[in-house]
Order: structure tokens, then sequence, then C-alpha cells
């Protein structure tokens, strides 16, 4: 038995299964439970509060993310160029927000004003976008080491909580695109590994990172920059620093 667990967990599908992605899917869950439990009894300045004290959390961590020695300035121009065009001629930003919009018109069918789009979609890019999501689903992939993506679940578990508890129940469906990204990317990681370098994964997490940023900005109200239509960016590096 012992044998045929350790021939599926060599599989490219039994590395997704049992990576730290799924881990990272359910703690999202329980700390949007947790949120939802929470919300109940916080007046509403308070829920400010804590949606501006995340905020400035997420600033914190793009901000550390950016500096990387390998960080290849040239590289990262040129993919943030290259992937904002690619993400704004897709307009991944409309995409995903006519998800969110699609799953709330499914709740809000008895006219309720339940709000879910901008939930889910904050949601998505903190959980998915940053440095953790990319070098610990690359570790998982290629080393089958998932303590990055396992410390990871933890902060999502406790940034859900209090996402959940300003933006409302959206927050939850942003654990699919965990488990979506985080998994798919740990499944490309054990493709590509021949190819994946220390210096490509530094290009990929510091754009991650400095769109973590732009997210902050979001959430503090001093910016409306659509960052999902910059995510392409975070791939490029796989292309360009091959040439």
């Amino acid at each position: 038995m012992m044998e045929i667990i350790k021939q599926f967990m060599a599989t490219p599908v039994g590395t997704v299964l049992l990576s730290g992605a799924v881990v990272n899917f359910f703690l999202v869950i329980l700390g949007t439970a947790l949120g939802l439990l929470f919300k109940k009894g916080l007046p509403e300045r308070i829920q400010n509060v804590l949606m501006t004290g995340m905020a400035f959390c997420v600033f914190y961590i793009g901000v550390t993310g950016i500096f990387d020695e390998k960080a290849n300035i040239l590289v990262i121009i040129a993919c943030m160029a290259i992937g904002s065009v690619i993400g704004e001629l897709i307009d991944l930003d409309k995409l995903v927000n006519k998800i969110g919009q699609g799953i709330e018109n499914k709740f809000n069918k008895n006219g309720g004003n339940l709000s879910i789009a901008k939930g889910f979609v904050s949601a998505t890019l903190l959980f998915c976008v940053g440095a953790m999501t990319i070098v610990g689903s690359i570790d998982s992939g290629i080393n089958g080491d998932n303590a990055t993506l396992y410390s990871k679940s933890v902060i999502d578990c406790v940034a859900a909580m209090a996402l959940t508890s300003s933006l409302g129940f959206g927050v939850i469906f942003a654990s699919l695109s965990v488990l979506f990204i985080e998994g798919g990317l740990t499944l490309l990681a054990t493709v590509v590994s021949p190819i994946l370098t220390e210096y490509i994964i530094s290009q990929m997490s510091v754009i991650g990172s400095l769109l973590i940023v732009a997210l902050s900005l979001n959430m503090l109200g001093i910016t409306k920059i659509k960052v999902m239509n910059f995510v392409p960016a975070i791939l490029l590096p796989l292309l360009l620093c091959l040439f």
C-alpha cells in the first residue's frame, strides 16, 4: 500500500492533490467562516479599521517581496509592459469581475444587497499573485516541499477572516482561485522544472510583489488600478529569460 501511495505522489496529479494548495484552499474557507461569525458582532467603523489595517499589511507583504538582489529591472519592465498589454486586450479584470458578478446574481435572486464580486476579486488577487504563491507552488512541484505554502495558508486564513469581516461572503469563492492557481502552478512546475532557475523565479516573485503593492493601494482607496490585467506579466519571465 505504501508503495502505491509513493508512486501516486510521484505523479503530477498526486503532486497537486497532496500539495500545500489543498491546505490553502481549506484554510481560506475556514478564515471566511470565522470572518462571517465575527462580522455579525462588529460595528461598521471597526470593519473599516480592520480593512485599513489589512491593506497596510498587504502593502508590507508586497514591498518586502520587491527587494530581490537577483531582480533584473530590464526584464521586469519588459514583462510588465508586455503583460499589461496582453491583460488589457483580454481584459482579465472584466472577466474575473464578471465571474464574481455571476455568482453574486445567483445569491441575489430575491433582490438583496449582498456584494460578492468585490470580495471575490480582492481576495483572489491577495491570495494568488504574491511571491509566496509563486515560490511556494514551485517548491511544492519541484521538490515536494510544502513549507512555504503551509505558512502562506495560515496567513491567508487570517487575511480571509479580516477581509470577510469587511467585504463579505464573496471571499470564500477565492478559495477556488487558490486551488486552481496554486495547483496549476504546482503542476506547471513539475513540467517546466528543467528550465526553471532561481533567476526566473526571482523575476516572477518581484512582479507578483509589485501587483500586491498595487492591490494594497486599491484597498486603501488611493487608486483604482485594474490589477488583474497585469497578472500575465508574472508568467512572462518564463519566456523572456530563455532568450
